[in-house]
């Protein structure tokens, strides 16, 4: 019986089979646990967003990443 991937527990075994399966092997780093690994996710920004995020970065005097990753962070606290 198939389980259904909105209500079941979270990940089911073979969930991400196909997923691992199409990533590129130069696209993968191994790292031991414990060893302070962090994730980094590339996110792409073209055209007027571009230019707009550079404007942010430049005038808090950060860089695009950061004002990024700060973005992010704003959105995660609960609303006033």
């Amino acid at each position: 019986m198939a389980g259904d991937p909105w209500t079941d527990p979270d990940p089911q075994p073979g969930d991400f089979d196909a997923e691992l399966a199409a990533i590129d092997p130069r696209d993968l780093q191994v790292v031991e646990a414990g060893s302070g690994a962090k994730v980094t996710l590339v996110v792409g920004v073209a055209g007027e967003d571009a230019v707009r995020l550079e404007r942010l970065a430049a005038a808090r005097g950060k860089k695009p990443s950061d004002v990024v990753a700060e973005l992010l962070r704003d959105a995660d606290r609960p609303a006033a």
